[in-house]
């Protein structure tokens, strides 16, 4: 599958992440983080920090607040506890990433869908394995983005997980605007449509 990337530009990583598995890269300031869902209706989600300073790192609230908006999508900024700004959103194919709906666990997965998913590794694992490379630990871990997942708000606040919107080869782009470290979980939920119940593999592909 060709990524079509603005003319002039290089593309300096190009990388399939497997299904279920974990994944970073440092994106340097100006460069453009695209995210091809490669056979749509898979969850992926992300994490964002400063890539000198560690503890800035991505803030749920402060995007929230900031957009005026829960949901993200083109021209979206990512934002910081202290409201600088990570990455902004510069394509979306998609639209109305979620923002509150969090990351799966094996705690989480017990307590909706049962006993007998305890053995199942999660997105909680995923960042804990591959922050572990960069330093990070359990405390490190904030509100996660959920890119491609389709999580409606009901008016009394009622949360719902279901079927996505992508499809095959959609994209979501992001310039980042300083230096920053992407931590990602290709969702291995199999519990709920968040994946279709079969999670699959993504692209991701950084241009300068």
């Amino acid at each position: 599958m060709t990524v079509t990337v603005v003319s002039g530009q290089t593309v300096v990583l190009d990388e399939v992440v497997p299904a279920r598995a974990p994944w970073s890269a440092v994106v340097a300031a100006g460069d453009v983080l695209t995210i091809v869902d490669l056979r749509g209706n898979q969850a992926v989600d992300t994490l964002v920090y400063g890539a000198h300073d560690h503890a800035v790192r991505y803030n749920a609230q402060a995007t929230v607040a900031g957009q005026g908006a829960l949901f993200l999508t083109e021209g979206s900024v990512l934002r910081a506890d202290d409201g600088q700004a990570l990455m902004t959103i510069v394509l979306d194919e998609v639209g109305g990433h979620d923002t509150i709906g969090g990351a799966c666990s094996r705690e989480s997965n017990t307590l909706r869908y049962g006993q007998h998913t305890k053995h199942q590794h999660a997105c909680v694992e995923n960042f804990l394995r591959e922050g572990a490379k960069h330093g990070l630990g359990k405390r490190d871990l904030v509100s996660n983005i959920n890119f491609y997942m389709n999580v409606p708000v009901d008016e009394d606040g009622t949360l719902g997980i279901v079927d996505g919107r992508s499809a095959p080869g959609k994209r979501i782009s992001l310039r980042a605007e300083q230096d920053v470290l992407v931590l990602v979980s290709n969702c291995p939920q199999i519990n709920n449509p968040c994946n279709g119940f079969d999670p699959t593999p993504v692209r991701m592909v950084v241009a300068r």
